[in-house]
């Protein structure tokens, strides 16, 4: 486990916009209470929980991959629309000590699904 520190900052702020998360037209979250996670000088992700999720789009993949300073990530396809987009959401459900705000939240590949703000 490496902690965040001065090399690689990471912060995390409640984002004070609602979050929207969609694919295909359909929504796949939505939140007032989304986390903005920076890490190091990569683009800020939003973390929604998951209580503001429709789980029952999402499949968990058998994906997993680790990250020294958050932990393990797990990840969910989303089945909607009768199309599933792949590994498009991940998911720290143990991260490590210093980043337990993000446990119990999801962020998304902006490269598979919308995300307004």
């Amino acid at each position: 486990m490496k902690l965040p520190g001065p090399d690689h900052p990471i912060t995390i702020t409640a984002n004070p916009r609602r979050v929207r998360v969609s694919a295909g037209g359909v929504v796949i979250a939505e939140s007032s209470d989304a986390l903005s996670l920076k890490e190091a000088s990569y683009p800020a992700v939003n973390y929604l929980p998951r209580k503001d999720a429709n789980m029952a789009l999402l499949k968990r993949s058998e994906r997993t991959t680790h990250c020294p300073y958050k932990g393990d990530a797990n990840y969910f396809s989303i089945v909607a629309d009768g199309k599933t987009i792949a590994d498009a959401i991940w998911t720290y459900e143990t991260p490590f000590p210093a980043m337990t705000e993000i446990s119990g939240h999801l962020a998304f590949y902006p490269d598979k699904v919308k995300i307004e703000e």
